[in-house]
């Protein structure tokens, strides 16, 4: 089925002032131009197609493909089957990332009710399971739930730093993986920078340095572009999980 065009435009120049979250768009709509920030995600979510013509025809968005292609390489390199892992997907929106994916289980996890339905819509039969749920105020059932999906593998794709998905919510899917699973995640590269003192930003850099994470590669690479055509990099992450993100260092950068 041919998907709908929708007519968007950009402002003629990318307000400097505005952080990456804080960027918008303008789509008409019978005649009625509405301003919509590219983290409105209900809202684009609600229309079918609008989310990959956006990021990915517009703004050439890569993350989804290259992260994936990272965690396979790696994969292969450390002789693991990917195809036989459980991976839980966080952020899943509307399974860009769980489409990719072939591994054994694939489980997506959204606090979006609106991301689940386009993903009913969009990719049915994308993911084995697919959680709407706070991940910040996981019930025991639900917590449960998870653990019986015997979890070896966390995605999280162009989801993180920008307050979509907080630090806790991240560290307790990291929680989830068992001891020796797999991680792949990406984030803006300036939260590597030592300026940066964000909780997701402090605690990236702790994953980078301790025990918790063994990392088996960092790579930099273009996300997408900016509206005004301008390069926007990421860094890709992957390793392998060590131990569990303590009660201790959650309370030092959850609340940051």
């Amino acid at each position: 089925m041919k998907r709908q065009r929708y007519n968007v435009s950009f402002p003629p120049s990318e307000p400097a002032q505005l952080g990456q979250d804080e960027a918008y768009f303008y789509l008409v709509e019978d005649g009625q131009e509405i301003r919509l920030r590219f983290h409105d995600y209900g809202e684009i979510y609600n229309r079918p197609g609008l989310y990959e013509q956006l990021f990915y025809q517009r703004l050439k968005c890569a993350s989804p493909k290259t992260v994936c292609g990272i965690l396979a390489n790696v994969l292969r390199a450390s002789r693991v089957e990917m195809s036989e892992l459980r991976v839980l997907d966080l952020g899943a929106g509307n399974g860009m990332v769980g489409e990719l994916l072939e591994v054994a289980r694939v489980i997506g996890i959204d606090i979006s009710r609106e991301a689940y339905v386009a993903c009913e819509r969009d990719r049915p039969g994308a993911y084995d399971a697919y959680y709407v749920t706070d991940l910040c105020n996981l019930s025991d059932a639900t917590r449960q739930e998870l653990l019986d999906w015997q979890i070896d593998c966390l995605t999280c794709v162009a989801a993180l730093g920008f307050g979509d998905i907080p630090t806790k919510a991240f560290s307790t899917a990291f929680n989830l993986v068992k001891p020796g699973g797999w991680v792949a995640f990406n984030i803006k590269e300036t939260f590597l920078q030592e300026s940066d003192v964000s909780g997701f930003s402090r605690l990236t850099k702790h994953l980078l340095v301790s025990d918790t994470l063994e990392v088996h590669h960092l790579e930099r690479y273009r996300h997408r572009i900016s509206i005004d055509g301008h390069p926007l990099f990421y860094y890709a992450l992957v390793g392998k999980k060590e131990t569990d993100i303590s009660r201790e260092i959650l309370r030092e950068f959850e609340n940051s």
